[in-house]
């Protein structure tokens, strides 16, 4: 999954780090320090997160740009198709509904993603499955003149793979395509490297 790019190496922490300090026999300051970062990675949600974004666009454009392949094919994907439960495949000018699945093609990639659109009310909210059973609500409001997209990941496994791949990556690989999404609706410039003579970087 192409999220994966923008993983964060997890690593124990906590444990690297008491074993540095008793090599290097660091302070009582460092012992402190350290203490409260272990107290900190104890409470972290390693189950979800959210991103949030200001859009300066309507509200509809943006459902628009979440629900319709052709959309989410201008900054996000480089091949969509929505399919609804009857198997028909959805067209790319038309908003998906619930029910529907997905197959999802990012640029220098060759493995699609499937999933399923759980949710989809056809004005602001939209809710999917993604790398298997985590869940995706995708949540619109406005603002001051802006669109606010709120995106919840969540329903992450626990396991380290999941940690790093899920969690830390696609919390970063989101966080790019949010901000692509900005890009290219407030001033139309698409950020996503797809050239395939470049390896794989954090634009795509």
């Amino acid at each position: 999954m192409n999220l994966n790019l923008f993983f964060i190496p997890y690593i124990p922490y906590p444990y690297a780090i008491q074993k540095l300090m008793v090599q290097q026999g660091l302070s009582r300051k460092g012992q402190t320090m350290f203490n409260n970062y272990s107290q900190r990675m104890k409470n972290f949600d390693w189950t979800s997160f959210t991103k949030k974004i200001a859009v300066k666009a309507p509200l509809t454009d943006i459902y628009n740009a979440w629900t319709r392949a052709g959309e989410l094919e201008k900054w996000f994907l480089r091949q969509v198709i929505f399919t609804d439960k009857t198997g028909t495949e959805i067209a790319p000018g038309v908003n998906v509904r619930a029910e529907s699945t997905y197959s999802w093609l990012w640029y220098l990639y060759e493995e699609a993603m499937p999933g399923f659109i759980k949710q989809a009310n056809g004005k602001d909210f939209l809710q999917f499955s993604f790398e298997g059973d985590c869940l995706v609500d995708v949540k619109l409001t406005e603002e001051a003149g802006y669109t606010i997209v709120e995106l919840k990941h969540y329903n992450i496994p626990t396991d380290d793979h999941s940690r790093q791949f899920i969690r830390l990556g696609c919390a970063s690989g989101w966080a790019f395509y949010l901000v692509n999404l900005k890009s290219v609706f407030e001033g139309g410039l698409d950020l996503r490297n797809k050239d395939e003579q470049l390896p794989p970087m954090i634009n795509n």
